[in-house]
């Protein structure tokens, strides 16, 4: 890299020429700064309802997968589904769009696989 001559900013703000100063101004500042209603800090509930739903889905996703590894079927596609249902649950508690449009689709497209398994 060659060397530069300082810019006009860089002169003003006392930076030298490829120089990054380090942030000073923390995230929580700047939102108390805004005193906006519309800036939240996202944290993740602990110990709560949909702590404890979380945990019990994941676990029971785990099992899911488990039975599919072992093809035991469709006692995979079931527990499959309640752990789907827990998941969608939680995305509607924490109004998280993602968890709940992947929970929908996962739900729906297990529960196509039971009625196949059975009628198709």
């Amino acid at each position: 890299m060659t060397d530069r001559f300082p810019t006009a900013e860089e002169r003003a703000l006392g930076k030298k020429p490829n120089e990054i100063k380090p942030i000073e101004e923390k995230l929580d500042d700047k939102i108390r700064k805004l005193n906006s209603s519309r800036v939240f800090k996202k944290i993740t509930p602990k110990y709560d309802l949909s702590w404890y739903i979380k945990w019990f889905s994941s676990i029971t996703l785990i099992f899911a997968m488990m039975f599919t590894a072992i093809e035991a079927m469709p006692i995979n596609l079931f527990v499959a589904n309640v752990g789907f249902i827990g998941w969608l649950v939680v995305g509607m508690l924490w109004h998280d769009r993602a968890l709940i449009v992947l929970n929908s689709i996962s739900l729906a497209i297990y529960t196509l696989g039971i009625i196949n398994y059975y009628y198709g």
